[in-house]
């Protein structure tokens, strides 16, 4: 069996993609929805710090971010509390020389951060249209950290923006030893500011509905899946649907064409009711490709397969409310969607 992607889109799945499209721009309008937002580039503060004064300079920074300054510190830079002052120091002046060349190249990409800041207070807008009870964030934190450490993190309130991480995908650190140790290729792929309202937007959905998958079979965690992944599209309706998922379009392209066979792999193979980890671990979670649909097949199908069966479902009872989706028991939407490509 074999997953190519190196055709040319029918008229057919061209309209369908198109129709998609346009039916992603029919979101309520939010406007008016009042959602106070700050952003706070950290980063700027930090890496102005005159290190001949650093440990007061230090101290002035992390008063500034009560909340964040003092986790960037001992919890992304690892830095042991109990370190004398010295050693503290002389580890941040480290880092900040040698992370200098990572700091200018976010200021050519992100001095003006103001399209970000839109992005993500639209997103803000549609959860508190669809939650209401939800308290979003009202911060935006920018920071530069280590390259293979944390990224995009949601705080308590803030969304915090790991912008050494959305430098670009050809960003030429990214390709060094250690950045692939802990990011492989398909992964810094995603390094582009495309992706800060898409992490920060799942980071919320995660918040709003954490993910239990214990004992669960596969079919339930790709409808689980499903779920976020509609959801994330619902608070991201003008971002195109394969950055939702961490596709490239021409993946995406392929897997709306190759729905049939996708789902055939599944049923095949009778993969829906498992409960082996290690055949779920191959369909759901981040992985670099579906080795079974040839070489240009994405990882990830089975959260694929999952979001086309809650759209399917939603298609047939638009009237359910997100609340209601998200609640949904899993086996009873999968027999109400009566999902067949």
């Amino acid at each position: 069996m074999h997953f190519r992607i190196s055709f040319l889109l029918s008229a057919f799945i061209f309209y369908i993609l198109l129709f998609a499209s346009c039916k992603s721009n029919n979101a309520p309008d939010v406007s008016g929805i009042n959602v106070p937002l700050k952003v706070l580039r950290f980063e700027k503060d930090f890496f102005a710090m005159d290190t001949n004064k650093l440990v007061g300079q230090l101290d002035t920074v992390i008063a500034k971010y009560p909340l964040f300054g003092e986790n960037f510190v001992t919890t992304i830079l690892n830095v042991d509390p109990r370190w004398g002052g010295d050693t503290t120091a002389n580890y941040i002046k480290g880092f900040l020389s040698s992370y200098k060349a990572v700091y200018d190249s976010s200021l050519k990409v992100f001095n003006d951060f103001t399209a970000y800041e839109k992005q993500l207070k639209q997103g803000l807008q549609y959860t508190k249209h669809y939650f209401p009870e939800y308290k979003i964030p009202t911060n935006i934190i920018t920071y530069i950290g280590p390259l293979d450490g944390y990224g995009d993190i949601l705080d308590a309130d803030a969304l915090i923006v790991g912008l050494h991480q959305h430098l670009g995908s050809n960003f030429s650190l990214y390709a060094t030893g250690w950045v692939r140790e802990t990011y492989p290729d398909y992964i810094t792929a995603r390094f582009t500011p495309d992706y800060i309202a898409v992490n920060a937007m799942k980071n919320i959905t995660l918040d709003l509905f954490p993910e239990k998958s214990e004992d669960k079979s596969l079919l339930i965690q790709m409808v689980e899946k499903g779920k976020r992944l509609y959801l994330l599209q619902k608070l991201l309706p003008n971002t195109q649907s394969h950055l939702l998922i961490g596709y490239t379009k021409k993946q995406w392209e392929a897997c709306i064409e190759k729905q049939v066979v996708i789902w055939d792999l599944f049923i095949q193979n009778n993969f829906l009711q498992t409960l082996d980890y290690n055949v779920i671990k191959n369909y759901v979670g981040e992985s670099p490709k579906t080795q079974e649909l040839g070489e240009g097949a994405p990882g990830n199908i089975g959260s694929f397969a999952g979001w086309q069966i809650v759209n399917k479902y939603m298609d047939k009872h638009s009237e359910t409310t997100l609340p209601d989706l998200m609640k949904m028991d899993a086996e009873e939407l999968f027999q109400k969607a009566k999902y067949k490509p």
